[in-house]
């Protein structure tokens, strides 16, 4: 089964994609035999995060327009809230990109994030591995925007892009150092809002201590997503820094970073929190580092 759901995948089979995606994503039996078989690919993975009402979705569908006019083929993942009483994804009808489900270069998948923390969805490396099979030239990431996922998404993505818009100054002060550190263009969308031209500034003077000749300055682009205004200048930023990644070490600490966290799934899989608590509370003599020692 998985040999052939492979191949009709290399074969750009959009239904086998999407039929092998949920077999991965609800870990259907045997399902690891397929990851080991994929092949190594070129596609780009382009992460999109930032604050929730920033614009990522308008972001996103502006750059889909950008890639379909340059004849490129484009896999996108929303990652969405989950619904509290069935953990599918509540934003799934995914409005604002609806001009493209019928395009034959854009394949875009709504996930949950299924109570993850971290605004990811706990099996989005391989779900992204998947998707590169198809032979996609880039793969857009979009996140939640809560917890984490503005870090998460930098061990994942090849380039990270962060979306505010002038509204958020403080909130970009209190997330400044997770965001200089992972962010490699920033966005600020909805330039044509008050203040704009100062946030700008201000999000420059911000980035200055952070640029040096190994890491150069980060680029802040103004767009007006919803209107297409500075999303063409975006995607050439985006370029250049996916040329700068592919002849730089961050590639190869990339993948350190997916295999330590697929490692770390795998080895804490039969692991229950409710079971923990159970034999916990049998323990009448509970020593934290007694009970923890039989699971090392």
């Amino acid at each position: 089964m998985w040999n052939q759901l492979l191949k009709e995948i290399k074969e750009g089979n959009i239904k086998a994609l999407a039929r092998t995606i949920s077999l991965v994503e609800n870990e259907y039996e045997n399902y690891f035999q397929l990851l080991k078989e994929l092949p190594a690919s070129s596609s780009k993975i382009i992460g999109i995060t930032g604050p929730p009402g920033a614009g990522k979705s308008t972001i996103t569908d502006a750059l889909i327009a950008e890639i379909v006019a340059q004849d490129k083929k484009v896999g996108v993942l929303c990652v969405d809230p989950s619904s509290p009483f069935n953990f599918g994804a509540l934003l799934g009808d995914r409005i604002r990109m609806s001009e493209w489900y019928n395009h034959p270069n854009v394949f875009i998948r709504s996930l949950a994030t299924r109570g993850s923390l971290g605004g990811l969805h706990p099996k989005i490396i391989e779900i992204a591995d998947v998707m590169k099979a198809a032979l996609f030239d880039y793969i857009i990431i979009e996140t939640v925007g809560v917890g984490q996922s503005e870090v998460e998404i930098a061990g994942l993505a090849n380039t990270t892009v962060v979306v505010v818009v002038p509204e958020a100054g403080d909130e970009v002060q209190t997330m400044k150092a997770g965001l200089m550190e992972i962010a490699d263009v920033f966005v600020m969308n909805k330039a044509d809002r008050p203040d704009a031209d100062l946030f700008v500034k201000n999000l420059r003077m911000m980035l200055m201590p952070h640029s040096t000749k190994i890491t150069p300055e980060i680029p802040v682009i103004k767009t007006i997503a919803s209107q297409k205004q500075g999303v063409k200048e975006l995607f050439e930023k985006i370029c250049l820094h996916l040329d700068h990644v592919e002849s730089s070490d961050r590639k190869y600490y990339l993948l350190a970073e997916k295999a330590y966290h697929i490692i770390q799934q795998y080895r804490m899989k039969n692991v229950s929190k409710s079971e923990l608590k159970n034999k916990i509370q049998e323990n009448k003599d509970f020593n934290l580092y007694q009970f923890v020692q039989q699971y090392l």
